[in-house]
């Protein structure tokens, strides 16, 4: 978010400097000149740029070049200067005040035929990413520089330095090939002298203008892993009934095991009870880094091993986001499927009276056939363990194709230190059917950015209600829920099963409402291998009450054509859960698209990278590392290590301005569109026609 915040900061100064690069045309005697500087409209200190000028109307098309601007006076010119046969323009050593100047390009054959283009000159600015970063003792992390403008190759010099005093604060090696990288190693303990934990700082200066430096904070760890943890985990065991866990892991600061629980369930078709177990050990292991003898700060191996209770032994594929929390993949061959591992303050959870104030939930699960549901909702809590006591909870469901709602929902829970119940009661549907969860918390604040979250998982028989699991999110009570609370661009994914079990289908969907019950915007799809590259629509939402609304997605065209209705219940504005009312059983969330105005040279840096959501026990689960790299505003590149099977990524990538691109794997080989929420989080599905049950896949860095 940071970096993303940077980016915007810098682009919104370019344009109030300087407006849109348009070239404006010149004539005379029929003779039109135009300028183009191939759409580059803002240039750095010491960079160089070659002008262009078409000439029509006579066949002399050579002209003179010069430059113009209220700061041009004085030799030398502080605006720079332009070759005025060539056009080549070289800029000064420092920003002129004012920043604008005009390039101007007159007709040889005419000197009243002219041809003008305002440019900003502007100092180099430099990005380094991730930040803030934790890093364990020992371990290796990948930087990333890039620098704005960048419609030249940049170059870098790179540095570590304690801050405050702090010794020890680990080495730095420059890329001999991409000046834009460098790998950090942490030191073999935590700097020492450091008055906070944020002393260690990774610099990144321009060779062409040394004013401009990017810096990365980061914190070293006596381990990468340490304090309390909350595990989630879908997929499917090895005769393909479909699982699930929820848990709770703590480790010490040097990151050893020190307790934990986890409930397991296991939809077999035959009515089994989901089970509590106790955790007797848990080990993360880095694993070694491809480009470097010392062990990687992204990526290891996570063991959780309850078998002392009778429970399960996972051995765990995990990447790491900057943060510090973790992305898996089952590499054991006993289960596949996904999850992720993240950090928790069960403090924040500390009794009933932390969860006061109204709850949205999202779940997903299978029914005893083994048909997929989901379950969305609100619930209002007392803070004493009532739900609905005043205003009644809302829930709709789908099973297997079926929809319903209940508007009269009210139940009980506990919490404590971070784990608790929650009972709840469809008071209207037929059979007036219960529910029973447990609760794990993660972490958060009853506030909009960052709502108090934690994870649900089913405590039913089986055979009596479906085995589901999912998140339950604090609904801000600042946003307003009518039609405004749609009015920003937001990106949804969903993941369904049609109701044969046979047919899967992933979408991303960009797009805004527009307070009138429009919403419109793209969507790229992949439905069992047939795909739908970036489809425009005009849909429609329609607003209930609590932060309820249901929104067609998926349509094409102005009319949209074969929309299906997707229950919104929105934690936030442009955020919550969803969940459709057709027969496909679609389950996923919506979350505000911070800018939808990237460039390429934004995205650069490391990310955790995994599937979500499993469909079906036909999606391989895969997890990575990636290095997006900018050499310039031409060449990104991707790079970093899949699992299972520790593969070597190769590629490219591409963003458009609406923040919508294309990830191309040479290795391995695969095409993926992908759409931005910032410049730090990623969504992602892979578009091959030959992938028949693919996933949502998350990019965090």
């Amino acid at each position: 978010m940071i970096k993303n915040l940077l980016f915007a900061v810098a682009l919104l100064s370019l344009a109030l400097a300087g407006g849109c690069a348009k070239g404006g045309n010149g004539g005379g005697n029929g003779i039109v000149v135009k300028v183009s500087d191939g759409e580059v409209s803002q240039v750095g200190v010491n960079l160089s740029i070659t002008f262009t000028a078409v000439v029509t109307g006579t066949s002399n098309t050579a002209v003179a070049w010069t430059l113009s601007g209220t700061a041009c006076t004085g030799n030398p010119n502080p605006c720079g200067t332009i070759d005025g046969t060539t056009g080549v323009y070289q800029a000064p050593a420092a920003a002129p005040n004012p920043s604008s100047v005009t390039i101007t390009a007159t007709s040889r054959a005419d000197s009243t035929a002219r041809g003008t283009l305002p440019i900003n000159i502007v100092p180099i600015t430099v990005f380094v990413a991730p930040t803030p970063v934790n890093a364990g003792h020992g371990l290796v992390q990948q930087f990333t520089a890039t620098a704005v403008p960048d419609n030249v190759p940049q170059k870098f010099t790179w540095a570590v330095i304690c801050s405050q005093g702090g010794t020890a604060c680990g080495t730095l090696v420059q890329d001999t090939n991409v000046s834009g990288l460098a790998v950090y190693t942490a030191p073999a303990s935590p700097p020492t002298g450091c008055t906070s934990g944020n002393c260690v700082q990774v610099t990144a200066t321009s060779t062409i203008d040394t004013t401009g430096t990017g810096t990365a904070k980061v914190l070293v760890l006596s381990s990468r892993i340490s304090g309390t943890y909350t595990l989630r985990f879908s997929g499917y065991d090895s005769a393909h009934h479909p699982t699930a866990i929820a848990g709770s892991l703590t480790f010490d600061k040097n990151g050893v095991f020190q307790q934990g629980v986890e409930d397991v369930v296991i939809n077999t078709g035959s009515g089994s009870v989901p089970q509590h177990y106790t955790v007797n050990s848990a080990t993360f292991t880095p694993v070694a880094n491809n480009n470097n003898a010392n062990n990687t700060n992204n990526a290891g191996t996570l063991t959780v091993d309850a078998t002392t209770a009778g429970g399960p032994k996972n051995i765990y594929n995990a990447v790491l986001d900057a943060a510090g929390n973790l992305r898996v993949i089952e590499s054991d061959g006993n289960w596949t499927g996904s999850g992720s591992v993240e950090q928790a303050t069960p403090a924040k959870f500390a009794n009933a009276a932390s969860l006061t104030g109204v709850f949205v939930f999202g779940f997903t699960g299978t029914d005893l056939n083994g048909k997929r549901v989901g379950y969305v909702g609100l619930l209002p809590m007392d803070g004493a363990g009532n739900i609905g006591v005043t205003t009644p909870g809302q829930l709709d469901t789908n099973k297997g194709g079926t929809a319903a709602t209940s508007t009269n929902v009210t139940g009980s829970y506990t919490m404590n230190n971070g784990v608790g119940t929650m009972t709840v009661t469809a008071n209207d549907l037929p059979g007036t059917p219960t529910y029973g969860f447990n609760l794990y918390g993660i972490s958060g604040q009853a506030k909009a950015n960052d709502p108090l979250t934690l994870f649900a998982i089913s405590t039913d028989l089986l055979a009596t209600n479906p085995s589901v699991a999912g998140r339950v999110v604090f609904q801000d009570p600042g946003t307003k829920y009518d039609a405004t609370a749609l009015n920003a661009f937001a990106v949804s994914h969903l993941t369904g099963l049609d109701n044969t079990g046979s047919t899967t289908l992933v979408s991303l969907t960009s797009a805004a409402g527009n307070s009138s019950g429009n919403f419109s915007g793209i969507f790229d799809a992949n439905d069992a291998g047939m795909i739908v590259a970036a489809q425009g629509f005009n849909c429609t939402y329609t607003t209930g009450t609590g932060g309820r609304y249901v929104v067609t997605m998926l349509g094409t065209g102005s009319s949209c054509t074969g929309g299906v209705p997707v229950v919104l219940y929105a934690s936030g504005t442009n955020r919550g859960f969803l969940l459709d009312q057709s027969s496909a059983v679609m389950t996923g969330a919506m979350d505000p698209q911070q800018n939808n105005a990237f460039a390429p040279s934004q995205l650069p840096s490391t990310y955790a990278v995994a599937t979500v959501s499993n469909a079906t026990s036909g999606v391989v689960p895969m997890a990575a590392t990636l290095l997006l790299t900018s050499l310039d505003s031409q060449t990104h590149k991707v790079a970093g290590t899949q699992y299972p099977g520790a593969q070597t990524v190769t590629g490219t990538y591409g963003l458009s301005n609406n923040g919508v691109g294309a990830i191309t794997l040479t290795a391995p080989a695969a095409n993926y569109v992908i759409y931005t929420l910032d410049a730090t989080t990623l969504e992602i599905i892979d578009v091959d026609t030959t992938v028949k049950n693919a996933a949502v896949i998350f990019a965090q860095e």
